[in-house]
């Protein structure tokens, strides 16, 4: 059973800065992808970046060159680098892992889900 949880959430005022960490037990990153995912109230859930096992990464255009996610695979930890947080990055952020690369990768579809921390970033 893969346990992801989610820590380093926090209010924030615009432009400023926050670093969420993603521990992992039992889950080696030797395959598939890990991500991080955001919902704000009454929308739907958006994957804002993904990192595959062998490094590539993507991101949303809506944070592209603001956030940055990165693995310690000696430490089985996800991280997201948020800079120049703006209001509309305020949503629950979650972390997601997926064993099998074809599915997270190309369909987008991750099995595994932490519970979410918060991130509010005033005006």
């Amino acid at each position: 059973q893969v346990q992801l949880v989610e820590s380093g959430g926090g209010s924030v005022q615009s432009g400023g800065s926050l670093r969420l960490s993603c521990a992992a037990s039992t889950y080696t990153a030797s395959s598939g992808c890990m991500g991080w995912f955001r919902q704000a109230p009454g929308k739907e859930r958006e994957e804002i970046a993904a990192i595959a096992s062998y490094g590539r990464t993507r991101y949303a255009d809506s944070v592209k060159g603001r956030f940055t996610i990165s693995r310690d695979n000696a430490k089985n930890t996800l991280y997201l680098q948020m800079n120049s947080l703006k209001p509309e990055d305020t949503a629950m952020y979650y972390c997601a892992a997926e064993n099998v690369y074809i599915k997270c990768w190309i369909q987008r579809d991750f099995g595994y889900w932490g519970q979410g921390t918060q991130v509010t970033v005033s005006s």
